[in-house]
């Protein structure tokens, strides 16, 4: 396969082109004043991502649809020969990494220096080259926002790795594949391919994962600019983010179980039917909650197929249309808006609330990421974006809504214009 270099302006939008070259710009200055000397830096982006529909469905074998954002994670990087992958986040202490030690660190665990080390460790099992190189990167992306930082990160160290040792012949899917082993196996988080995936290929994604860790991708061409409307991510959780991921393997668990009365190993393998059909004894085994999380899981699969067709055809009302119907499912069925263990915090109800007053009937929104706590999503048209932002920054506090678009280009290497 070709390498994946893009010019500058192939990235970024007309308007955020000036902003964008004075960010690498100072993205190269601080290589500089960090590392000293240099030879000819290579540049990097890799952008963040949003789940829009298939909440949950991945771990049972189901589908997703996903796009990358325009906010993203950049890199200036050399190649070195002193067996050292070396990096150094604006704002966060360096990463240095020994080419000799690839084993698990405890102290790996929730770190970047995991995922550099498990990406490493990934490309050497597979067959891929590594080598050293040191790399300064900045990132407009915010942690704790669903928008997949973790997965982004490991997504440009593996595209950095391919373009520098690897002649940038490693397909996206590949360097998604090295960030999931990454983050779940060195940063010690549970993850699935969604995000990565997303990150690595940019633009409108249709995942299906009926043979689990090898799924078909399809892009999805949209011109989203088109549809004159924004996509905005809104902070509601002003405390720090809890460790969720027992209520998402609970999640994972209880479709699990439904399937296993079939004998099934997951939901893909039946249909709603099957689960209608045996609802009686269902709910008597499992509970009320499991046999409308399967439900979800089926409703969820034939929603991302409306979703791909819907921008196919531009038909953008019905995209709405079946986003709405995703994110009232989450609420009411897969019931991943607040967390049983704390009934009186609900700030996801009180955010999805608080937008369809000010949404007017127009655009949509629902629950972003993972769920439980943290952010919502809402895609709201141009000539109501700010008076939207007013409203939800009054709200849950200035800043709190982010306001983007849907990038079409996935990881890269970045060539000037």
């Amino acid at each position: 396969m070709r390498p994946i270099i893009k010019k500058i302006d192939e990235i970024y939008s007309k308007a955020s082109l000036e902003k964008q070259k004075k960010r690498f710009s100072t993205l190269k200055e601080g290589f500089s004043e960090y590392f000293g000397d240099h030879g000819e830096l290579r540049f990097f982006s890799t952008p963040g991502t949003t789940e829009i529909c298939g909440n949950h469905t991945e771990q049972n074998c189901g589908k997703v649809f996903a796009a990358s954002v325009d906010l993203d994670i950049i890199a200036a990087a050399e190649p070195t020969d002193d067996g050292f992958v070396t990096i150094k986040s604006e704002g966060l202490p360096e990463d240095k990494i020994d080419l000799n030690d690839l084993e698990v660190h405890e102290s790996d665990q929730n770190c970047s220096s995991g995922i550099i080390r498990g990406v490493l460790n990934d490309f050497r099992q597979n067959g891929h080259k590594i080598g050293g190189f040191r790399a300064y990167t900045t990132s407009t992306l915010f942690r704790g926002s669903g928008l997949g930082s973790a997965a982004a990160f490991g997504v440009l160290t593996g595209i950095i790795l391919s373009h520098l040792y690897n002649e940038g012949q490693l397909r996206p899917v590949t360097l998604a594949a090295a960030s999931k082993y990454a983050e779940e196996n060195y940063f010690q988080r549970p993850c699935g391919l969604t995000r990565a995936i997303s990150c690595a290929s940019g633009g409108f994604t249709a995942i299906d994962f009926k043979d689990g860790d090898t799924p078909i991708v399809e892009d999805i061409p949209c011109n989203f600019s088109e549809f004159e409307h924004a996509l905005c991510i809104i902070e509601v959780t002003d405390a720090p983010r809890l460790d969720l991921s027992a209520l998402y393997k609970e999640i994972e668990n209880e479709m699990h179980e439904v399937a296993s009365y079939f004998d099934c190993e997951n939901l893909r393998s039946l249909s709603l039917d099957d689960v209608m059909l045996n609802i009686g004894d269902l709910r008597k085994n499992y509970g009320d909650r499991a046999v409308l999380r399967a439900i979800h899981f089926f409703c969820e699969n034939n929603r991302v197929e409306k979703v791909s067709h819907a921008l196919l055809k531009n038909r953008f009302e019905d995209f709405l249309s079946s986003v709405r119907e995703s994110g009232h499912s989450s609420f009411k069925y897969l019931q991943n808006v607040y967390s049983p263990n704390d009934l009186r915090n609900q700030s996801l109800s009180v955010a999805l609330n608080a937008a369809e007053i000010a949404l007017h009937r127009r655009g949509v929104c629902r629950v972003h990421g993972g769920g439980f706590e943290g952010t919502i999503q809402a895609f709201v048209p141009l000539d109501d974006i700010t008076q939207f932002k007013m409203y939800m920054d009054k709200i849950f506090g200035i800043g709190s809504c982010h306001i983007m678009t849907v990038r079409t280009v996935g990881t890269c290497e970045v060539v000037d214009s």
